[in-house]
């Protein structure tokens, strides 16, 4: 469900693109050294723009260290980190042991069990440090699934349940910026929600698998319907962003919410246009 909140490089300029990518690789440094392989395998472009957005807001300075790695073993990256990369490595860590452990109790699936157990440890103790995010995803995706075991064609209450999830995620702290990161996060999650069912759609009416957008599909006005909630998601999230006072990397974060998140759903189309001319 994560990897449509990243850039739109072709707009981005060269040393915007070389930072985002120092603020990427940094976040992988974290969840490498702090929750080992396991942890470094939950990285997303979604919790890199958390940083990237954080770190803005909250004019935290990030430290720049030089580093190989095994996807860069010959050439050492530009990694940045600060202590909002620490605490979104914990919240990618976080999301992936509820996942698991959803998939586990959903469908029984003995891997998603055995990774689990894995990083149960490390996720005890960021549930400790963090309860109120844990509590915010534990019960965001009971909710989710239980939508999925009543085959809930509710639109509004599945996306809001990721809503809710994103949200929390977002408030790093309960200061004067909360209601507007609140709403971001809501709306930013919502989004992310909307594009992972309409990409899935055909796949799983294909497998019989529950998807929201199942009621509405194959009605006329089905694609513009779509493309129009993603819009309303999406202006909703950007104009509590332009409320904050973010000013470091503006370009990079104004990239990802205007041009970015819509890389995907690009793709979708053309896709679509390719196979209707075939």
């Amino acid at each position: 469900m994560f990897g449509y909140v990243t850039i739109c490089e072709p707009e981005l300029k060269v040393k915007d693109l070389k930072k985002y990518r120092a603020y990427y690789c940094g976040l992988c440094r974290v969840l490498k050294e702090e929750y080992g392989f396991m942890g470094q395998m939950t990285l997303t472009y979604d919790m890199t723009f958390a940083v990237i957005l954080l770190s803005s807001l909250y004019e935290s300075i990030a430290s720049v260290e030089m580093h190989r790695c095994k996807t860069h073993p010959v050439k050492k990256q530009m990694m940045l980190r600060n202590e909002i990369t620490s605490y979104a490595a914990a919240m990618n860590v976080l999301l992936a042991y509820y996942h698991l452990d959803d998939d586990w109790r959903d469908e029984k699936k003995v891997s998603s069990l055995l990774t689990k157990g894995v990083i149960q440890g490390k996720a005890g103790k960021i549930m400790e440090r963090y309860p109120r995010q844990s509590e915010a995803i534990r019960t965001s995706l009971a909710e989710l699934s239980a939508c999925e075991k009543e085959n809930s064609t509710d639109i509004d209450r599945a996306a809001g349940c990721f809503g809710k999830l994103m949200e929390e995620l977002f408030l790093y702290r309960q200061d004067m910026w909360e209601k507007n990161l609140r709403r971001m996060g809501f709306f930013l999650g919502k989004f992310i929600y909307l594009m992972d069912a309409y990409e899935d759609l055909p796949e799983d009416l294909k497998k019989d698998r529950y998807n929201p957008l199942r009621r509405i599909y194959g009605e006329p006005d089905y694609e513009e319907r779509i493309r129009q909630i993603l819009c309303m998601m999406i202006a909703e999230s950007t104009a509590e962003f332009e409320r904050l006072p973010c000013l470091v990397d503006v370009d990079i974060l104004r990239n990802i919410l205007y041009d970015g998140v819509w890389s995907r759903y690009n793709k979708i189309q053309m896709k679509k246009s390719e196979e209707q001319r075939k």
